[in-house]
């Protein structure tokens, strides 16, 4: 259902659109979100030391007021395992009624925040932060349920359950210990049986399985859920704290926070998952208004709590589920939430038969998911495993609100670090002829006056009279530290030694200080886009002197031509591999490209440059004037890459990209062709382009109004010309049509542009960057 509109007429008309077009998605996606609901709210309100029913209450209000006014199509709100702890504390400070005042006011705090434009601020704390709380309440939500599984009483504490936890494991364990493994169990197997077995929710089938065991048990012993009798009767108003307001106005800015917090991270999250089921082919979906998002899970809040509900966020869990099974709009989560009131008004008896040790299993499970090994990878990947790890432990030892802080003062100190803190390296690389040592020194980061002292040390690890390489990677460079540099830099020269300079960053030693004698020389253009001759000529040391690994001739002096290639490695190892290792450790084993990338052998070509590709991204095929044989039962290496590629490794696009300038055209144009040898056998692939090109082909009449020359009309018509020949040669081996995309491209290598032939139109276009167009014959600017 569409945002909600001010005339009654417009409410009226948009309902029934949706009765007629989107109530057959959004009805099956509801029941399956409900199956999945149920048993995790009853868990979290266990967990919460809240009464059972407040979970109930919470799903209903969640699902349906912020299903209506909410600012996400697909997010389903509820009770969610990220607050357990929180109110887990409230309850036991302040009692269940000051609780649910605590809730009304927290929605009134998002209300507010809604208003005012600020959801967006509440994505600026740090992911790590965020996992590590959910890492920490995980935790002690496995401590605390644990107990109660075994059939005992949790204690106070995360750090008291820990302790009590072997003395409980030692005592004897009745059937309630059977049931919560059950539980476990059956939902660690779930997500490993056959696909159409998991469209049943494991949760709900663990609940129910256990459920009819402890019926047939009929262990009167045997702790079950208790209600009140009905929902109604579970309705509990809020009262106001008799004490301790700071400590209450704390409260609700902690569950305003969080609460806010997990449901932005959660939208946005489900943002990706609508966007990515778009891609496959379904109904784009309107992204989420962060603000009036707030606003929603605002108003559920207040009234959740007004009703004697637990609080409300976003849950991925459930809204992950409501995408996954194909909800459209809003509707589904509106109606979750109208399931879950029919079942507590009009199913309570089977509600107090549950077994409160299958609750606990169910929620050791939802305690351990929220330790996501995911998450610790990718913050270690980003140099914050630190705050996560601190955040998780101040979390379990001391409670919610003083763990985030614990890891917000350690995120704020690592960027302050970062920010005044330079990374100096200096190493020996290798023994020069006549005793000639030479080194490499790495400054990286801020480079400051405080800096100073460490810099003067490693610098002070250098002998006299050596080579040096000193690269700077900085982005900022004070006049302390460029004293400090230039004085080092005159003295070591004074001893017979040599200094090259490497800077990425400030142009604080380009020139820019007025010296009569500069000693220090910058190298202007970066090295991993500049070719060797631009670079390789300010060293003479590097490509110059005698490389004793380097491959010798039979005399043993070292080949010339392999001196620029020895440096070219060096320079990788010492500057790239590093950064290169994260992206190739995570395709290891993996070999799943994108795109079949079909180009001329001209070393001016950089596929992964000109399409901001990385490793793993294009299978890259070369050859002379990116030719295809147009006959395909001929056994070629074309033929033998496209094959591989389409059949084996699956790319979904293939792209054939040629160049401005190309030798093959040239060879073409001058006649080539008639030569017997290598060269001239290949070329005569290219005669119906040179015979296209000559009868007035559109695109290369298109290059020549353009004012393209004759070579460049070729060209053109040669890249027309080999995505026909691919398209025939995907149509002789029967691959389907639409399966496989087929894209010219033509590198204009005197602008740097990266041009996209247009199979629709007759000249080149420039598009506007948002749009692509993949249609016409001419070529256009991606």
């Amino acid at each position: 259902m569409s945002p909600t509109p001010t005339r009654p007429a417009d409410v009226a008309q948009r309902f029934r659109s949706w009765v007629r077009g989107d109530l057959r998605y959004d009805l099956p996606a509801s029941l399956v979100v409900f199956l999945v609901a149920v048993p995790l709210s009853l868990g979290i309100a266990a967990a919460s030391d809240a009464p059972v029913a407040a979970g109930l209450i919470a799903a209903v209000v969640g699902g349906i007021l912020a299903g209506l006014f909410g600012g996400s199509a697909l997010q389903v709100t509820g009770p969610a395992a990220g607050l357990t702890v929180v109110v887990a504390e409230l309850v036991g400070r302040f009692g269940w009624a000051a609780t649910c005042a605590i809730t009304v006011a927290a929605g009134l705090l998002q209300v507010a925040f809604g208003l005012c434009r600020v959801a967006r601020t509440a994505l600026a704390l740090s992911p790590a932060i965020v996992h590590g709380m959910l890492a920490g309440i995980g935790v002690t939500i496995v401590l605390g349920q644990l107990h109660v599984l075994l059939g005992g009483e949790p204690g106070s504490t995360p750090i008291r359950n820990l302790l009590d936890l072997p003395a409980q494991l030692a005592t004897r364990h009745d059937h309630a210990a059977l049931i919560g493994l059950t539980v476990i169990g059956l939902l660690v197997l779930w997500p490993r049986l056959p696909g159409p077995v998991r469209r049943i929710p494991g949760p709900l089938v663990a609940v129910t399985l256990t459920t009819l065991a402890a019926v047939v048990w009929n262990d009167v012993d045997l702790a079950r859920v208790e209600m009140p009798g009905s929902l109604l009767a579970a309705v509990h108003l809020p009262a106001l704290p008799d004490r301790d307001w700071p400590a209450v106005a704390a409260a609700v800015l902690t569950v305003a926070v969080i609460a806010s917090v997990e449901s932005l991270l959660s939208a946005t999250a489900v943002d990706r998952l609508a966007a990515d089921r778009a891609a496959r082919g379904d109904r784009p979906t309107t992204p989420t208004n962060l603000d009036r998002e707030m606003i929603g899970q605002g108003l559920a809040n207040g009234v959740s709590g007004l009703l004697g509900g637990l609080p409300v966020t976003g849950v991925i869990v459930r809204s992950s589920t409501n995408v996954g099974a194909g909800a459209r709009t809003r509707g589904s989560a509106v109606l979750h939430g109208l399931w879950v009131l029919l079942f507590a008004v009009l199913l309570v008896v089977l509600v107090e038969r549950i077994p409160m040790a299958a609750l606990a299993g169910l929620l050791v499970v939802v305690g351990l998911q929220l330790v996501k090994i995911s998450d610790i990878k990718r913050v270690r990947r980003h140099r914050e495993l630190a705050v996560y790890v601190a955040t998780a432990l101040g979390v379990v030892v001391t409670n919610l609100l003083q763990g985030v802080l614990v890891g917000l003062a350690l995120a704020v100190v690592l960027i302050l670090r970062r920010v005044v803190w330079a990374r100096v390296h200096a190493e020996r690389v290798r023994a020069c002829p006549a005793g000639r040592e030479h080194w490499s020194v790495h400054v990286e980061g801020t480079l400051s006056f405080l800096a100073v002292p460490r810099l003067a040390m490693v610098l002070g690890r250098v002998p006299p009279g050596s080579t040096v390489d000193l690269e700077l990677v900085t982005d900022f460079l004070d006049h302390a530290a460029f004293d400090h540099l230039d004085g080092w830099v005159r003295q070591h020269e004074t001893t017979g030694g040599r200094v090259r300079l490497d800077e990425i960053g400030p142009a604080a030693l380009r020139g820019d200080q007025p010296r009569p004698s500069r000693r220090i020389h910058a190298l202007v253009p970066p090295r991993w886009f500049s070719p060797w001759s631009s670079w390789q000529a300010r060293h003479p040391d590097g490509a110059g002197e005698p490389n004793h690994t380097d491959q010798s001739d039979q005399s043993g002096a070292p080949h010339a031509a392999l001196r620029p290639l020895h440096v070219g490695v060096r320079e990788y190892h010492r500057r790239s591999a590093a950064r290169l290792l994260p992206f190739l450790t995570e395709l290891d084993g993996r070999h799943a490209p994108h795109s079949l990338f079909l180009t001329c052998a001209d070393a001016r070509i950089l596929p992964n440059v000109i399409t901001s590709s990385g490793p793993g991204d294009l299978f890259t095929v070369r050859n002379v004037g990116n030719l295809v044989p147009a006959d395909h039962s001929a056994e070629s290496s074309v033929a033998a890459a496209v094959s591989y590629a389409v059949e084996v490794l699956r790319v979904p696009a293939l792209l054939v990209c040629g160049h401005s300038g190309c030798g093959a055209m040239q060879g073409l144009l001058g006649g080539r062709t008639e030569e017997e040898s290598h060269l001239g056998r290949w070329l005569r692939w290219g005669r119906p382009s040179l015979s296209a090109w000559r009868a007035g082909d559109a695109v290369g009449v298109a290059a020549a109004e353009d004012g393209r020359a004759e070579v460049d009309q070729l060209a053109m018509v040669n890249v027309a010309r080999q995505v026909a020949v691919l398209r025939e040669f995907l149509a002789a081996r029967g691959v389907e049509p639409g399966r496989v995309s087929v894209q010219g491209l033509f590198f204009d290598i005197p602008t740097g542009l990266l041009l996209v032939l247009d199979e629709r139109r007759q000249r080149f276009t420039s598009p506007p960057e948002q749009e692509l167009e993949s249609t016409g014959a001419g070529f256009v600017r991606p």
